[in-house]
């Protein structure tokens, strides 16, 4: 699926991320490699809506190298439906590492669930990059 938007998301769709802008004019620029996120928090957000529009690619482009896994398989059976960030620590624009909790919700195989966790980035040349969940 990679690089693909399989989802019913279009760029005019509000975006996943629950900033309350347009798909197109928040995440999908990210997506695109038109923009690169300034913080942990705004890459963890562009993270989300790469799952809920199943673009892997964009996933596996920024996980950081130390971490990231050889392939990654997005799940149709899932539909993710929101996203509450819960806290960060650090993520700045002058930070070098930061971490997100937060609360993801969604549906597998018609059954609501939901993700909690607390994420870990780095920021390496100028570019934030999914660590891995803090323990």
């Amino acid at each position: 699926m990679s690089g693909q938007r399989p989802r019913a998301i279009t760029t005019t769709s509000p975006c996943p991320c629950g900033l309350g802008k347009s798909y197109g004019d928040c995440c999908a620029r990210a997506h695109l490699d038109v923009t690169s996120p300034a913080t942990a928090e705004l890459l963890m957000r562009s993270r989300f809506s790469a799952f809920a529009v199943g673009d892997a690619e964009y996933l596996l482009r920024t996980w950081h190298p130390s971490t990231r896994p050889a392939t990654l398989d997005v799940d149709d059976g899932t539909r993710w439906t929101g996203l509450e960030v819960l806290g960060t620590t650090g993520g700045g624009l002058l930070h070098r590492e930061g971490t997100v909790e937060f609360r993801a919700h969604y549906v597998h195989d018609g059954r609501p669930a939901e993700l909690h966790e607390n994420s870990r980035f780095v920021r390496e040349d100028g570019r934030w990059a999914y660590l891995d969940a803090a323990t």
